[in-house]
């Protein structure tokens, strides 16, 4: 047995017995030690099989692949023009730009990029930029982790109706740069290696980056040190891995393989809708929120289609829910109670969460530290319902009636405390225990850490010792690591972004509050600049305030970087 082999094996028997040894992170539940003898065995089998397979040299493409330059032409463009609130957005469109030179899949590592028309003229500007200081806005269409599309400038978005963000950023100025992106369902150039598991989407995020940088002086326009970054949910996840990892060594392989840019990939700024991170604790912060409501309203299969615009509505009737991002957990109005050993597990998750927070060693603004008490509660609950309290404020200032939500203490027109054991009825359980990494494999993020031949996978201690699905694997810890921006801030050989707009709905229960507000506090303790709100009436949804948004990009970007 290697040393790399055996060190995989003993971490991940460690995460039965010690609740956060480094590798495999998340530790089996309270029962451990009832099951530890077999289940050890079990996991050291599941991780020999598995680094075996991650050693296996990867020739699926083939042989004879064809080499793309990387070189931008400036030539091959449209000229368009769409309305936004009347006025004309007029642009050169450069579409379907292969940004690899040797792509694992041309059409899902192909990126637009559209700049305004007025930088083609003498001394041109947009909103105080110039073609030398636009910022570069950076958007994903990733969801679900499936395979992300083009955001191409759009008058009718079917999330929030109106006009997208691609449109929006070039009536204010911003060159927008939109590449297609690798996803858990993308298939090679054989028809059948799966090419888009962990971390194919980060690594093409990163060598669309760096695509823009090695056009520096060939770009028509755009400040290459200003890219920011934007996504929802999974994309959400993509846009905060990107902000953290720059530079990072851990992906040096797989951008070789895909040829791309030799050139920095480290991002101005990240913007970020519902991020569901850190995934290898993500079911642990689920309990901790929704321990005790016992019904569950994601559908059991489908995710959101790709539907057409304007075609997304709220519904409150027996239909089903269908504002929610394409390829997120379909959402159904009727909800399905939680099994017995479902209900076993949530609380075993919940009593896991703890430890795991308190090891961490987060601090307010104020430098107290945030840790939880072995009930779930303590200061790290505090501050979650300090971030409700404050959303509900605004709703409050702003007229809405609050007196029906038992949940909210409300004192002379001022929120004085949050009861989160009553918010989560009110906000109700979307997903069913464990809300991820599924007994039975049948969730997103087990595809995501999947095999290339489309095998899904664990990717936690306990769920691997509690699968229904005998001979399963765990993914390889190298690929768990490279999914979860916290291994990565303040760390040695990274460059983070310096500046973060991270939003999470006060109604969104796709991913508990805890996990982003984990992503903010980490952020802000290694000294990096963090705009985060949980804005009220909002659920799992992104790009609702882009005026907002907008507005701080423009401050920070004519502010100058700062840290």
């Amino acid at each position: 047995m290697s040393l790399k082999r055996y060190v995989l094996t003993m971490l991940a028997v460690s995460a039965l017995t010690v609740p956060f040894a480094p590798g495999i992170s998340q530790a089996a539940a309270a029962d451990a030690s009832v099951q530890a003898v077999p289940a050890a065995a079990a996991v050291a089998s599941a991780v020999q099989e598995t680094s075996v397979a991650a050693a296996t040299t990867k020739t699926a493409a083939a042989a004879k692949q064809k080499t793309y330059s990387l070189k931008f032409d400036k030539n091959a463009y449209t000229k368009e023009t769409l309305k936004l609130n009347g006025e004309d957005v007029a642009f050169r469109a450069y579409r379907n730009i292969v940004y690899v030179s040797k792509p694992a899949s041309v059409e899902a590592e192909s990126m637009s990029i559209f700049i305004p028309e007025a930088y083609f003229k003498d001394g041109g500007t947009v909103n105080g930029y110039t073609k030398k200081t636009a910022p570069i806005f950076l958007p994903n269409g990733v969801g679900g982790y499936m395979p992300g599309e083009i955001k191409e400038p759009s008058v009718n978005d079917r999330m929030i109706g109106g006009a997208n963000a691609s449109l929006v950023a070039l009536s204010k100025g911003y060159v927008v740069a939109a590449p297609a992106i690798r996803g858990r369902t993308t298939v090679g150039t054989d028809g059948t290696t799966y090419v888009g598991k962990a971390p194919a989407l980060i690594v093409d995020y990163k060598a669309a980056v760096r695509y823009l940088r090695y056009n520096k002086g060939r770009l028509p326009a755009g400040d290459t040190e200003k890219i920011i970054s934007n996504g929802t949910s999974a994309g959400g996840a993509l846009s905060a891995l990107l902000g953290a990892t720059g530079n990072n060594r851990d992906y040096d392989a797989e951008l070789k393989a895909i040829g791309a840019a030799n050139e920095r990939d480290d991002i101005f700024a990240s913007q970020d809708y519902c991020p569901i991170t850190d995934l290898d604790h993500a079911d642990m912060a689920y309990e901790w929120m929704f321990n005790g409501v016992n019904e569950a309203y994601q559908s059991s299969g489908a995710m959101m289609p790709m539907m057409k615009p304007g075609a997304g509505t709220n519904t409150d009737g027996a239909a089903a829910v269908t504002n929610r991002p394409d390829n997120a957990p379909t959402e159904t109005a009727a909800a399905t109670p939680l099994t017995d050993a479902q209900k076993v597990a949530s609380g075993q998750l919940k009593a896991l969460y703890p430890a795991y927070i308190n090891s961490l060693n987060l601090k307010d603004a104020d430098g107290r530290e945030l840790t939880l008490e072995k009930d779930g509660t303590g200061s790290f609950a505090d501050y979650i319902k300090s971030i409700y309290a404050a959303s509900a404020q605004t709703a409050l200032d702003a007229g809405e009636d609050l007196s029906d939500l038992d949940w909210l203490t409300i004192e002379d027109g001022k929120v004085v405390d949050v009861d989160l054991t009553k918010y989560a009825p009110w906000a109700t359980r979307l997903k069913a225990t464990p809300a991820f990494d599924k007994f039975d494999l049948s969730s997103g993020e087990n595809d995501e850490f999947g095999t290339e031949a489309n095998e899904p996978r664990h990717f936690t201690g306990f769920s691997l010792t509690r699968t229904t699905k005998p001979g399963t694997k765990l993914a390889p810890w190298e690929d768990i690591k490279r999914l979860n921006p916290l291994y990565y801030i303040g760390q040695k050989g990274v460059t983070v972004a310096p500046h973060w707009r991270i939003r999470h709905g006060a109604k969104d229960r796709d991913t508990c509050l805890a996990v982003p507000a984990v992503l903010v506090l980490k952020l802000q303790n290694a000294g990096y600049d963090v705009n985060f709100a949980s804005p009220w009436g909002k659920g799992h949804a992104g790009d609702y305030d882009l005026d907002e948004l907008f507005a701080w990009a423009d401050q920070i970007c004519k502010a100058g970087s700062k840290k």
